[in-house]
C-alpha cells in the first residue's frame, strides 16, 4: 500500500485535520498540516501508536460478541485523536482541532480507509 499517498488523501479531506500517520510492522508514515507544531515528536507518536496497536488486539478479542471495531476516539486538551484500522495490522492515526465536526471527518476517513483496504 501506498502509505504516503494515504496520508495525504486524508490530510486534504478536511481543514480541521492537523496530523495523519499510518503505523504498519514498525514503520511510520505521517503528515502535518503546513504551519502546523506536532505536540508528539516522532518517537513519542511511535511509542504511542505501538501502545494503540496493543489495543486494537485486544478489541478484537470480542468481536464475537459485539462485532468488529471500526474506529476509537479520544479527545485531548488540545486535540482530538482518532484511530483506524487499515489493512492486516496497520493502523491509521488522525489528530484534529477541537472544532473539528469529528464525525464527519471519521466517515471521510471511513471511505478513504475502504478503499484501501481488504478488510
Amino acid at each position: 500500500m501506498d502509505y504516503k499517498k494515504i496520508c495525504n488523501e486524508i490530510l486534504s479531506c478536511d481543514n480541521e485535520i492537523r496530523y495523519v500517520a499510518i503505523y504498519d510492522y514498525g514503520e511510520l508514515y505521517e503528515k502535518t498540516k503546513p504551519g502546523i507544531n506536532n505536540y508528539l515528536t516522532r518517537e513519542e507518536t511511535e511509542i504511542s501508536l505501538s501502545q494503540a496497536i496493543y489495543r486494537w488486539s485486544t478489541r478484537k478479542k470480542t468481536v464475537s460478541k459485539i462485532g468488529k471495531p471500526i474506529f476509537a476516539m479520544a479527545k485531548y486538551e488540545k486535540v482530538y485523536r482518532v484511530t483506524i484500522p487499515i489493512g492486516g495490522a496497520g493502523l491509521i492515526l488522525v489528530t484534529t482541532e477541537l472544532n473539528a465536526n469529528v464525525n464527519e471527518i471519521i466517515d471521510k476517513i471511513l471511505k478513504i480507509q475502504s478503499k484501501y483496504s481488504d478488510n
